[in-house]
């Protein structure tokens, strides 16, 4: 069955106030934009993202109305009134009844909001939202509708999906769905999950993410780390199975009603690597799905806790990813 890869831990809605927050303020607030190794808020003095990137967040679906994510909602071309799909409902527009993907959401593209809110990693691109998941449905259900969301992400420019969820099971349609967005130069960002799992084991193994193991080039799959780097009690890792690690405890982000809220999980983590490679595309974005990847393994900040547990032996570091693709000198081996 298809599960979200999420823990929540507290439900701290901030509300809205007039008064200013200070840039210390809004760093205790979200630790993970103001920390030392993943650098997020120096990446922004570099790019803070583009309007040409769209990013698909196959999930629960969004606050379309929330005031930090309305200016970035991605619009159909042929329809401006659509702004994403709903598999459950079988309608344009998800709804967000659940609070998971208006939080990804957030974590990805959120517009800066010191005062009363947070910020997203690319606070200037696209959001897709489309809702694949209902807790009321069967894992076939979901899964099922998982494979109708890729491809409509496929479908409608998609250039980055976010997907931060996953299950034990194989699917060969979903595998070919992940392929076909392989072939049209898309990148799938995709939940380790929450099972504390070494899933470089075959029975232990978390799919999407696992699809890499299957030859896919365009997946890059995320742990996730508090804020002392190390990797969270839950999450799953392994150094053949899992890319990297980035903040995933206790992050701030939206939730509906206009509201903030902390949530915990790999899901989080892999919410801030799309949010990077959406800045990594908005600089270069002739780089193929295998080039973005090869920048933020290679950019990782190396940490002993995290050797042995991840590919790139470290965790996210937007400064470093983002200055690598508009420095001349700079050369990828994955064409």
């Amino acid at each position: 069955m298809k599960l979200l890869s999420l823990i929540l831990i507290t439900t701290a809605f901030i509300t809205q106030t007039a008064t200013a927050a200070s840039l210390s303020d809004f760093n205790s607030k979200n630790w993970a934009l103001g920390s030392s190794a993943a650098k997020v808020q120096k990446a922004w003095a570099l790019t803070q993202g583009s309007k040409n990137v769209i990013v698909a967040v196959i999930d629960t679906g969004i606050d379309a109305n929330h005031p930090d994510l309305k200016a970035n909602l991605w619009k159909a071309p042929l329809k401006s009134s659509t702004y994403g799909w709903d598999f459950v409902t079988r309608s344009a527009n998800p709804t967000d009844s659940h609070g998971h993907g208006t939080h990804i959401a957030g974590i990805i593209g959120a517009i800066a909001n010191p005062k009363t809110g947070t910020a997203g990693v690319a606070q200037n691109v696209q959001i897709m939202p489309i809702r694949y998941y209902s807790d009321a449905a069967p894992g076939s259900v979901n899964l099922a509708n998982t494979i109708k969301a890729l491809h409509y992400a496929i479908d409608n420019g998609a250039r980055i999906i976010n997907y931060s969820g996953g299950g034990p099971e194989y699917s060969e349609e979903e595998f070919q769905a992940m392929k076909r967005a392989q072939d049209k130069g898309i990148l799938i960002v995709a939940a380790a999950g929450n099972d504390h799992h070494n899933t470089d084991l075959e029975e232990n193994r978390y799919y999407p993410a696992a699809y890499e193991n299957k030859g896919l080039k365009n997946i890059i799959s995320v742990a996730s780390i508090d804020s002392e780097g190390r990797l969270l009690a839950s999450s799953n890792y392994g150094v053949k199975s899992v890319d990297i690690a980035a903040p995933g405890e206790g992050i701030l982000s939206t939730i509906p009603g206009g509201k903030y809220g902390k949530l915990t999980g790999t899901s989080q983590a892999t919410a801030f690597v799309t949010g990077v490679a959406a800045l990594i595309i908005s600089k270069q974005p002739s780089l193929t799905p295998a080039q973005i990847k090869e920048v933020i393994m290679k950019s990782a900040s190396l940490s002993q806790n995290l050797r042995g547990k991840v590919a790139a032996a470290g965790s996210l570091d937007a400064l470093k990813a983002v200055s690598a693709v508009i420095t001349p000198a700079r050369k990828m081996a994955s064409r």
